[in-house]
């Protein structure tokens, strides 16, 4: 498959997965905690830049990560170098499955504000979505959303308790549903 097929295909899968997500989002929308995860515990915490133990690059495609899956240690700190070498704007977040499920809902509300675009992000309608709603790009120490070909970092503490089953996800409307998602495989010889 060429290249144009690959992102015709992937821009077709985001719009029909948003205009199924549509009507359940509107019925939700009310409920956004102002924050990632809507108001949800978050399972780890910022890290600090001088307690990284280690970088991980990860590149974003259109609807995958490379790598898949990332071994991590309880209470490890880890800089995330995230890529988006896609055609589409992606998401790097760490979470729960119940905290991205409950961000998809806020990232819907976004591309209903035209805050999200496939391509870009419009942060003049970010600061008019805030200034009406009180609400409008997010800038959260466990997650980064690029556009294509841009880059950003996440420095993450995580938990030392490893019964949390965390995993990292795209919530643009319709990317984690088609699969945009890897775990971490986490223990204390990972």
């Amino acid at each position: 498959m060429g290249k144009t097929t690959i992102t015709s295909i992937a821009r077709a899968v985001t719009v029909a997965a948003a205009a199924s997500l549509f009507s359940l989002s509107a019925v939700a929308a009310g409920a956004h905690g102002g924050g990632h995860g809507g108001g949800m515990a978050m399972h780890g915490q910022a890290g600090k830049a001088s307690q990284v133990s280690r970088t991980i690059e990860v590149v974003m495609y259109d609807n995958y990560y490379e790598p898949e899956s990332i071994s991590v240690k309880g209470g490890e700190t880890i800089r995330f170098k995230v890529k988006n070498a896609g055609e589409l704007v992606h998401e790097f977040n760490i979470g729960t499955a119940a905290m991205h499920a409950d961000h998809q809902q806020e990232m819907m509300m976004m591309m209903q504000h035209n805050v999200l675009l496939p391509d870009r992000i419009d942060r003049k309608a970010a600061a008019q979505m805030q200034k009406d709603m009180g609400h409008g790009m997010h800038n959260d120490p466990n997650s980064v959303l690029l556009e294509p070909g841009k880059s950003g970092e996440v420095i993450w503490t995580f938990p030392k308790d490893a019964e949390v089953a965390l995993e990292f996800g795209c919530n643009v409307p319709g990317h984690y549903e088609s699969g945009m998602h890897g775990q971490f495989k986490s223990g204390h010889g990972s």
